[in-house]
């Protein structure tokens, strides 16, 4: 962190702005308490980072990995033709779609045309069309001969169209601030495919490098976003606070509730895997890492709105100016919880209309795991995003009312 701790606040385009906001000098008592406590996680997060850096080989044997699903292979729709099955009979007629493919410039084996049937019907197979670009498996059998099946569509190009419209958006919208996002978000990727899951692979604690890794991504997104300004550093703290909060009443509540953590088909494949991963770890590291996205929303919109009303009102006292804030973080949170619940609801749509129509009571429902691991992911995470308000609107008061605090006219130019 800098020693310039100064924060500028920035007028509107026309000229209309508050007033200068009090820069923080380093002498105040509760800004040299935020920045040693942003330093002592700093460092406690380097620590954790060579700790438990991803080292060796990862804990499922290489025997086991030869279960896995080999990587696909890119290919092209040639030609899409239906026809009678080879099981057809005249009793029991059967219709399949047959496809061949185009593997590009992959070598292919003396008289093989690659490709594959299915039932007409069957899977996502039925809407291929020819010039479809697919992905498929390639699967050599005892007998020598070479099978391949459908795996996916391919969705790049898609994907990478609607990447760009929301980089152009956020940056449109945010300019300079919009970049520091983008980057912060490709930080969170990078920190979690190359330190996190690798991390747990290997045998560390997921609840642990899931912890690391939050800070890691903390640190970088909210400072690339937002500046090395004091105000970034107590939302910082804010969401720190809260995201132990958050992992300590997630943690309580999946072992009163006996979570096995063998909620889904990849958590039992992982497990028959034979590797030493800890399969209920693993849930309370998801309930980290999701809980994190929406704290720092809540903790850097408190900090700003205390900046703000003290901009506004720099009359108002510190009991005065700490209940606008918190009012105004009742308004943000009621919206949030709602929408946290919605999110993991709309996730698990599909499985709450198989419930639905199974007829099944309320009670019965709500405690199958996987359902009680989402209603706990939805409660505990809303329990830190309650806390997060307080806990930030009161440590940025702290620092703008600090007794040996000095005000400095701000006298950056407006834009």
């Amino acid at each position: 962190m800098p020693d310039d701790l100064t924060h500028h606040h920035d007028g509107h385009h026309h000229g209309h702005g508050h007033g200068p906001l009090p820069a923080i000098a380093l002498r105040s008592g509760p800004a040299r308490a935020v920045r040693a406590a942003v330093i002592l996680v700093a460092v406690l997060t380097v620590v954790g980072l060579v700790a438990l850096w991803p080292r060796g080989d990862s804990t499922i044997g290489a025997e086991d990995q030869q279960l896995l699903v080999d990587d696909p292979i890119e290919a092209t729709v040639a030609s899409v033709a239906e026809a009678d099955c080879e099981y057809s009979t005249p009793e029991d007629p059967q219709r399949c779609v047959f496809v061949t493919l185009d593997l590009g410039s992959a070598a292919l084996g003396p008289d093989e045309v690659p490709g594959f049937s299915f039932a007409r019907g069957e899977g996502g197979g039925t809407r291929l069309a020819v010039g479809d670009d697919i992905y498929v498996t390639r699967t050599e059998l005892p007998d020598g001969q070479v099978v391949y099946s459908f795996f996916d569509h391919q969705r790049r190009t898609p994907l990478i169209v609607l990447t760009l419209l929301f980089a152009a958006a956020v940056i449109a919208l945010g300019r300079w601030r919009g970049v520091g996002a983008l980057a912060g978000l490709a930080v969170s990727l990078l920190v979690l495919t190359v330190f996190l899951l690798p991390s747990i692979l290997r045998g560390n604690s997921p609840v642990l490098a899931a912890m690391i890794a939050a800070a890691s991504i903390a640190f970088v997104a909210l400072y690339l976003a937002h500046g090395t300004t004091i105000s970034t550093s107590v939302a910082l703290l804010g969401t720190f606070s809260s995201l132990v909060i958050t992992v300590v009443v997630s943690w309580v509540f999946a072992a009163t509730a006996n979570f096995s953590g063998l909620t889904d088909d990849s958590a039992f494949y992982l497990q028959a895997l034979g590797g030493q991963i800890d399969v209920r770890g693993i849930v309370l590291a998801g309930f980290v890492i999701g809980a994190l996205g929406v704290l720092d929303d809540v903790t850097v919109t408190q900090v700003s709105a205390v900046w703000e009303l003290h901009a506004a009102q720099p009359e108002l006292s510190s009991r005065a100016l700490y209940r606008s804030a918190v009012r105004i973080g009742r308004d943000h949170i009621s919206s949030t919880v709602n929408t946290l619940f919605l999110a993991y609801a709309g996730a698990a749509l599909p499985l709450l209309l198989l419930f639905t129509e199974s007829g099944q009571r309320f009670g019965v429902v709500s405690s199958q795991e996987i359902v009680a691991t989402e209603i706990v992911r939805s409660l505990a995470g809303s329990i830190g995003l309650v806390s997060a308000v307080p806990i930030t609107t009161w440590l940025a008061v702290a620092v703008l009312r600090g007794r040996q605090a000095t005000a400095v006219p701000n006298t950056a130019p407006m834009p």
